[in-house]
């Protein structure tokens, strides 16, 4: 189990740390299915150590991916408006879309 929550913390730093520096709109995209991810193995993890007979992390996990993939579907949109406009997918230019 300690390598699990390791390996899950690990991945979240790696996901926050990413969406914090990266100037391109899809390396933010990726961080954050990274942060998913290790979202779904800390459900996962303490789903099958706590009660390993009921499946509430898996369920969780399941509603964790159908949120992560409206999110790409809609970011994705957003990202193919702004490159179409801009010729661009920088984040710094985001100011653009203010009001």
């Amino acid at each position: 189990m300690n390598f699990l929550l390791c390996t899950s913390a690990l991945m979240f730093l790696v996901g926050l740390y990413g969406i914090t520096t990266s100037e391109s709109l899809i390396r933010v995209l990726m961080c954050l299915e990274v942060l998913f991810n290790s979202v779904n193995l800390n459900l996962l993890t303490f789903s099958t150590f706590l009660d390993s007979q009921e499946i509430k992390g898996q369920v969780f996990s399941l509603f964790v991916l159908t949120i992560a993939a409206a999110e790409s579907a809609i970011a994705l949109a957003i990202l193919l408006l702004l490159s179409r406009q801009q010729n661009s997918v920088n984040v710094k230019n985001w100011s653009r879309l203010k009001w």
